[in-house]
């Protein structure tokens, strides 16, 4: 039996990948200053709020993919944060988010990887993640936010066993479903997949190249999502993490 599925639910041999590299370009006329991920929400980085979501689920280790004033991120964050041990991947050029992931596999080490995007939040147990994920012997799971208008992010469709069937690109519409929350579980199988050295988009050509092959989707349920990357979204991100605090 792979060792990955040895202990379902810990999550602390796993590293965490935080892809950290985005543009930021919807975003620069209210954030015009820093990347994306530095975005001050409640006086602090949009960052630190994964990195506590990290450390309570018990990781100690993310490797950061930059790539756009990815020198900026370095010097604010530094080495550590917390018990939270930060290591970087710059990117020598635009890579895209699967070039950017398959650039920081060198730093990785363990059978498993949790891969997060670093200008979104989903309010999800990662333990539990890891647990339906090992369970299934799954090559990589996707762990999936359900929102009153999916439209705006494309839909993600899965069987009644948790498979991916189909991606549905951004229509626009205003009709609920499951979408892709930016939290991926994956397996070194997944990660030697990706092409190394060349622009490579995870959406776009590496998960719909899974499907069938061992992609599967953890449907969240009730798990609050937040996306930063446009000014309209990013004006409620302070509410957002206030009534999460204050729930918690």
């Amino acid at each position: 039996m792979n060792e990955t599925w040895s202990t379902p639910g810990s999550l602390a041999d796993v590293p965490a990948v935080i892809l950290a590299g985005g543009l930021g370009t919807r975003l620069r006329s209210v954030v015009a200053d820093r990347p994306k991920v530095l975005a001050p929400i409640g006086g602090r980085p949009l960052l630190t709020y994964l990195f506590d979501q990290l450390i309570a689920a018990g990781i100690r280790e993310a490797v950061l993919a930059t790539g756009y004033r990815g020198e900026q991120i370095e010097a604010a964050l530094g080495t550590a944060y917390g018990p939270l041990r930060l290591r970087y991947s710059p990117e020598p050029s635009p890579l895209g988010t699967g070039g950017a992931l398959r650039l920081a596999w060198p730093l990785l080490a363990g059978p498993s990887a949790l891969v997060m995007n670093g200008d979104s939040y989903c309010q999800a147990d990662l333990a539990a993640l890891r647990a339906w994920h090992c369970e299934r012997h799954a090559a990589a799971t996707l762990l999936l936010a359900q929102v009153p208008q999916a439209g705006r992010f494309g839909r993600v469709d899965i069987d009644a066993l948790g498979r991916v069937v189909a991606f549905k690109e951004k229509s626009g519409g205003n009709e609920p479903g499951w979408i892709n929350a930016g939290i991926y579980l994956v397996e070194r199988e997944f990660l030697s997949s990706i092409p190394a050295d060349r622009v490579v988009s995870l959406e776009k050509d590496v998960f719909p190249a899974w499907i069938g092959r061992g992609l599967l989707g953890y449907p969240c349920a009730g798990c609050r999502f937040l996306d930063i990357g446009v000014p309209e979204s990013y004006a409620v991100a302070e509410r957002f993490f206030q009534e999460f605090q204050g729930r918690s």
